[in-house]
C-alpha cells in the first residue's frame, strides 16, 4: 500500500467464530472496499482452538474462514480488495499455508503473509495452561501489507489492530503518530463486532427499521486518523450516533483504551451524524502504549454439570427447599461431593397463569470438580432418582448428562520488549517487528468533567431504559456496562444519578464486588467495570449470563425516579 489522500475503506465480515457465513461474499459484492477484515477470536474461541490443537497439531485456526475463501478469494482479487484476518488463531502459519493451497486449487494467485510471535505457551505458566497468547498490535500487519501481501493472517492481535495495521500501512504513519493511530483504533473497535455497529444488539432497536439482516459495517479512514462509519447501500440495519456509541462502550474498561500500538483516549472521541447511515469519528487523542502486553491464558478448569428443575404453581419456595435438601443428602451419601455446588432459583412464575410455562420457576444446580466422576453419574443419577419421590409436578428442562469440561481464562502481562513479533512476508522472509515506544511515566488519572445537574423538579418512577441506553460484555472475569444518555438534559441527570452506589443498589449481584466508574462526557456516557462478576471467565459459566451480555438490559429495566421533563 502507498500513502495517499483518499480515504481507506475497510470493511468487516466477521465479529466472532461462527458469525454469518455469507458476510464475506456480501461485503465483497455490496460496494467498494480496499480492505476486508475478519475477527474470529475471543477468549472462549482460544480455548476451543486449543482443544482442536490437542486433537491435531495441524489445526488451531478458524476453519470457517477457509470455506469462506472458496468463493471469496476470487471476488477479492477481482475487486482489488486485500484481506486481513486473525483467523490464524493458534496456528497462523498453518492457515497461511492452507490459503496458499486453496489459492492454487481455485486458480487465483495471491501473495499470502502471516504474523506470528504471540504464542507464549512455552514460557512456563504453570500446570494445565492450554493456550498463552500475547495481544499484538497492527505493526506486523502493516509490514506485510507494505510488502505487497494480498492476504494477511494473524494469530492473537487486538481486534482493533485489524484496522489500525492497514491504515498505518496505507498512510505511512510512524509509531509515534499517536493521535492518528488512536483514531484508527477507535474505528477498529467500532467495526470489530460486525453488525453490533449497524443495529445488532442495540438498546433502541425498535427505532431502526428493518433489522432482520443487518449489513456489516465499514469505515472510511482518513489520513488524519478521523473516520466515517457506514455500511454498503441497500443493506439492513442502520448506522447512527447511537449504534456507534453503543459499540464504543462495549467491553472497555475505562477512558484509556490500552493497546500495544497506542493508548486511545475514549474520553476525547466525538461523534457527529454525516448523512444517512454515516457517523463521523474525530477528535481522538492518543498516548504512548504501556510497556507491557496483555497475555490471555486459558486452561481446562475441570468438569461441570447442570440440572434445572421446573417448579410449577404454588409453594415455589417450599418445593425448592425440598428438592435441594433431597439432592444434597444424596450427594452426601455418595461420599464424594463435588468441589463446588451452586444453587439459584429464578422466579419466572406468574400467579394464575393462563399458560403452564408461565406458571413455572427454574431451580438451577451447577456443580464443578476436577474429577469427571464427581459431577457425572453421582449428580445426574441422584436427580433422576427423585422423579417420583419429590415435589408435585417434578420435571426437568432436559435429561441431565454426564458432565462436560469447562475452561478458565486468566490475564497476565509481560514486557512488550520480551515478545518477538515477526512478519513472515509472502516470499518467506522473516522480519522482526519491534514494539512501539512505550510510555515512560504513568499518566494522570482521567477524571471526566461532570455537567451541571438538572434543576430539581417533579419525578416519576419508571425504567431507567426510557432515557438511557446500555451495552455490556465480558473482560475476563470482569464485566463492563456502558450507559449513555440520549439527550443533553438526560446526561445532566444520568451523570449525577447513576453513581457506583446507585448501580450496586440497582444490580444487587454487584453489591459486594469492586466497581469502578469512569465518565465519558463527549459520548454522554458512563462506563462501569464490575470486577469478578464472571468468576474465571466465560468458559467457566459462573452465572446465568456468563458473558454479561444482558447485564446492561437488566440495568435498563430497573425502576428509578426520573425527572418528568425527561419522560
Amino acid at each position: 500500500m502507498t500513502a495517499g489522500a483518499e480515504p481507506l475503506r475497510i470493511g468487516n465480515a466477521s465479529g466472532f467464530y461462527g458469525d454469518r457465513f455469507e458476510a464475506v461474499r456480501e461485503m465483497l459484492t455490496g460496494g467498494r472496499l480496499d480492505v476486508l477484515t475478519g475477527d474470529y477470536l475471543a477468549e472462549l474461541t482460544m480455548l476451543i482452538l486449543g482443544r482442536d490443537r490437542l486433537k491435531d497439531p495441524r489445526l488451531g485456526y478458524a476453519k470457517t474462514f477457509l470455506r469462506q475463501l472458496e468463493e471469496g478469494l476470487g471476488l477479492a482479487v477481482e475487486r482489488g480488495v486485500r484481506i486481513v484476518t486473525n483467523a490464524g488463531g493458534l496456528n497462523p502459519a498453518g492457515l497461511a499455508a492452507a490459503v496458499r493451497e486453496l489459492s492454487a486449487r481455485v486458480g487465483v494467485p495471491v501473495r499470502v503473509a502471516h504474523v506470528e510471535g504471540d504464542d507464549l505457551l512455552g514460557r512456563g505458566w504453570g500446570e494445565g495452561v492450554l493456550t498463552a497468547n500475547a495481544y499484538l498490535g497492527g505493526a506486523g500487519i502493516a509490514a506485510c501489507l507494505r510488502d505487497g501481501a494480498d492476504v494477511v493472517v494473524t494469530g492473537r492481535v487486538t481486534d482493533a489492530a485489524l484496522v489500525s495495521g492497514p491504515a498505518a500501512a496505507h498512510f505511512g504513519w510512524a509509531a509515534d503518530d499517536h493521535d492518528r493511530l488512536a483514531g484508527a483504533v477507535v474505528a477498529g473497535h467500532v467495526l470489530e463486532c460486525g453488525t453490533q455497529a449497524t443495529g445488532g444488539n442495540y438498546a433502541f432497536f425498535e427505532e431502526l427499521g428493518d433489522l432482520r439482516r443487518p449489513g456489516f459495517p465499514l469505515a472510511e479512514i482518513h489520513a488524519d486518523g478521523s473516520a466515517v462509519i457506514t455500511k454498503h447501500p441497500g443493506t439492513g440495519g442502520a448506522v447512527t450516533t447511537g449504534t456507534v456509541t453503543a459499540q464504543l462502550l462495549y467491553e472497555t474498561t475505562g477512558a484509556r483504551y490500552l493497546g500495544p500500538d497506542v493508548t486511545a483516549r475514549l474520553d476525547t472521541v466525538r461523534l457527529t451524524a454525516d448523512g444517512p447511515d454515516r457517523v463521523r469519528i474525530d477528535g481522538v487523542r492518543g498516548e504512548a502504549p504501556p510497556a507491557t502486553l496483555k497475555v490471555g491464558l486459558t486452561r481446562l478448569g475441570g468438569w461441570r454439570n447442570e440440572v434445572v428443575f421446573v417448579l410449577t404453581g404454588l409453594d415455589i419456595e417450599a418445593k425448592a427447599a425440598l428438592v435441594r435438601g433431597q439432592l444434597e443428602a444424596a450427594l452426601d451419601r455418595a461420599g464424594r461431593r463435588p468441589r463446588e455446588v451452586d444453587w439459584s432459583l429464578a422466579r419466572t412464575d406468574h400467579g394464575d397463569a393462563a399458560v403452564q410455562e408461565e406458571a413455572g420457576a427454574l431451580l438451577r444446580l451447577v456443580v464443578r470438580d476436577p474429577d469427571a466422576e464427581a459431577v457425572g453419574r453421582a449428580v445426574s443419577g441422584a436427580a433422576v432418582e427423585l422423579a417420583l419421590a419429590s415435589y408435585p409436578g417434578f420435571h426437568l428442562t432436559a435429561p441431565p448428562g454426564k458432565g462436560a469440561p469447562y475452561g478458565v481464562f486468566e490475564a497476565a502481562y509481560v514486557a512488550a520488549a520480551d515478545v518477538a513479533q515477526v512478519a513472515v512476508l509472502p516470499d518467506g522472509e522473516r522480519v522482526a517487528v519491534p514494539p512501539a515506544p512505550a510510555r515512560v511515566t504513568e499518566p494522570a488519572a482521567v477524571t471526566g468533567e461532570l455537567p451541571e445537574p438538572l434543576p430539581a423538579g417533579p419525578t416519576r418512577r419508571a425504567p431507567l431504559g426510557l432515557v438511557a441506553g446500555a451495552r455490556s460484555g465480558d473482560k475476563g472475569g470482569s464485566a463492563n456496562v456502558g450507559v449513555w444518555a440520549r439527550t443533553d438534559d438526560g446526561w445532566r441527570w444520568l451523570a449525577h444519578e447513576l453513581t457506583v452506589r446507585r448501580l450496586r443498589e440497582l444490580l444487587p449481584e454487584t453489591a459486594e464486588l469492586t466497581v469502578r466508574r469512569e465518565v465519558l462526557p463527549h459520548l454522554r456516557a458512563l462506563n462501569f467495570t464490575v470486577e469478578g462478576l464472571l468468576g474465571d471467565g466465560v468458559a467457566s459459566q459462573a452465572r446465568f449470563d456468563p458473558q454479561a451480555k444482558a447485564l446492561g438490559e437488566w440495568l435498563r429495566s430497573r425502576h428509578v425516579r426520573i425527572p418528568e421533563v425527561l419522560l
